[in-house]
């Protein structure tokens, strides 16, 4: 009797500011994560790109090495892949420059994050099987921002990214020498105005320890914990910042590693700030971080089963704030949803596509926010440029393009709006955009008059049944004027049944 197949790997890539990460790992059958192998390479990605706006040429190279060593890893194991740039190239000005060579020679897609995706990412890693009910509030210094969150269980429930981080501040403030008392006020006050600035006032309900997750945390409440217990009181915080300060370059890196050394005040300060403006007593390490939340994101998505809201709480978020007909998006993303999974031997489209055409359909509206004559192409910018937690920057440009294609010009392949796809991705473009379209008509009204739809094959083509509240003259209307697009997409007829 043969085997059971084993699950298949999962590799995660941090392109971060003071190093590169690889990690290979294979989930268990209990959902955990089995690390197969991890390397780091502390090349330094972000050195002097907050100096100079741009990532120097030989800089650039070093990533490239290394990222060709940890892609033939990747392949070598046939694993999955999520490879993610964080501060250093989303500030670089040559980071489109960077993705593409790292695809063309590298064969990866290297996807610059934001701020809130890699916050996301961050408590997603510390915060795997955490129970539901727990609070937690995390901190993490990387070597160009700051990520805060507070969650309940695994979810988070707000994300902050700061402007500051440990490689930054070094570079603004030349704080890897030993610093004047003056000095260190500057620097003190600087941070204090950036999270002033960046986070609330006051926050409720926060947990008395924060979660500190990264390496820069680790080092520094190492260093200001008197008895080794992986947890530091504020106040040890201040004192090991005031003891960094004024220690020569040289003790530091006797007591750190020379990277990491010249970088340690700067993440002691950044520590100190947020700790104090958030008031909690004490900042806890732990040795979990985004490269954990990289494969947590991956594990999550290759189960079909799981039920995850909080993309869509994200995308309803985004809707609020353009003021959107939430009615209407509600209705027409279940009508679209579910076209999705009565037609799918129609369509063959992955699973994987099925939150495109929910985001799609939830926010196809928000253009109107700026101009109903074109709102479509407002749609799509507005999208293209929105912060969406759980969904990778292609992924989102995908989402914007279905929702361009809503009204007007049909989605062509042929339509300049389908330029710089690949032939599968205008293929999944144009397949989701019909069925958006579809929906779309069949609430045109914006009445909700459809309670319940189902949609059968048959020889002579699809058949929407459609039982309803209110005459629907107005969205049969609009929906005829699909029918043509339709049969050009799926290569069958549509037709319509209405009961009361």
């Amino acid at each position: 009797m043969p085997s059971p197949a084993l699950p298949p790997v999962l590799a995660a890539i941090d392109v971060g500011t003071n190093a590169v990460r690889l990690e290979l790992a294979r989930p268990d059958p209990d959902g955990a994560l089995e690390t197969l192998h991890q390397e780091r390479d502390p090349i330094r990605p972000g050195e002097g790109v907050f100096a100079t706006g741009s990532m120097p040429r030989e800089t650039a190279d070093r990533l490239l090495s290394t990222l060709r060593r940890y892609a033939a890893l990747c392949r070598r194991h046939k694993a999955r892949v999520r490879a993610v740039a964080t501060s250093a190239l989303r500030e670089a000005r040559n980071s489109a420059e960077i993705v593409r060579r790292v695809r063309e020679e590298a064969g990866l897609d290297l996807e610059v994050v934001s701020g809130k995706e890699e916050a996301r990412l961050i408590c997603l890693g510390v915060l795997h099987r955490k129970p539901p009910s727990t609070r937690s509030l995390l901190v993490d210094i990387g070597g160009g921002s700051t990520e805060v969150a507070t969650a309940t269980g695994e979810k988070p429930d707000n994300l902050w990214s700061l402007a500051l981080g440990a490689v930054r501040l070094t570079e603004v403030f030349n704080a890897s020498r030993t610093l004047t008392p003056k000095q260190l006020r500057l620097i003190r006050s600087f941070v204090a105005e950036v999270v002033r600035k960046t986070l609330p006032e006051k926050l409720p309900r926060l947990p008395r320890v924060a979660l500190g997750s990264s390496g820069t945390i680790n080092a520094v409440v190492s260093f200001a914990a008197s008895d080794n217990a992986g947890i530091a009181s504020a106040r040890q915080l201040s004192h090991a910042v005031e003891t960094l300060a004024e220690m020569p370059p040289e003790r530091r890196r006797k007591r750190f590693d020379p990277r990491r050394a010249d970088i340690i005040v700067s993440g002691a300060i950044i520590l100190e700030g947020v700790v104090k403006h958030l008031g909690v007593d004490a900042v806890a390490a732990v040795n979990r971080g985004l490269r954990d939340g990289l494969l947590v994101d991956l594990l999550y998505r290759q189960d079909t089963s799981r039920d995850d809201s909080s993309l869509t709480d994200a995308v309803l978020a985004i809707g609020q704030r353009f003021y959107f007909d939430e009615k209407h998006a509600r209705q027409v993303a279940r009508l679209a949803l579910t076209l999705f999974d009565q037609l799918a031997a129609l369509h063959q489209l992955p699973l994987s596509t099925r939150p495109y055409l929910e985001v799609a359909a939830l926010l196809h509206d928000i253009g109107l926010a700026v101009n109903y004559e074109r709102h479509h192409k407002h749609t799509y910018y507005l999208i293209h440029h929105a912060d969406l937690p759980g969904l990778s920057e292609r992924e989102r440009e995908l989402v914007a393009r279905v929702a361009r294609y809503h009204r007007r010009s049909a989605p062509d392949l042929r339509h300049s709006g389908m330029e710089g796809l690949l032939p599968s991705e205008a293929r999944t473009v144009r397949k989701l955009a019909t069925l958006l379209r579809v929906a779309n008509a069949l609430d045109h009204s914006h009445q909700q008059a459809i309670k319940e739809l189902k949609a059968s094959q048959g020889r002579e083509g699809v058949t929407l049944h459609l039982r309803t509240k209110q005459p629907l003259d107005l969205e049969l209307w609009n929906a005829e004027r699909q029918t043509n697009n339709f049969r050009s997409v799926f290569g069958k007829r549509l037709f319509f049944h209405v009961s009361r």
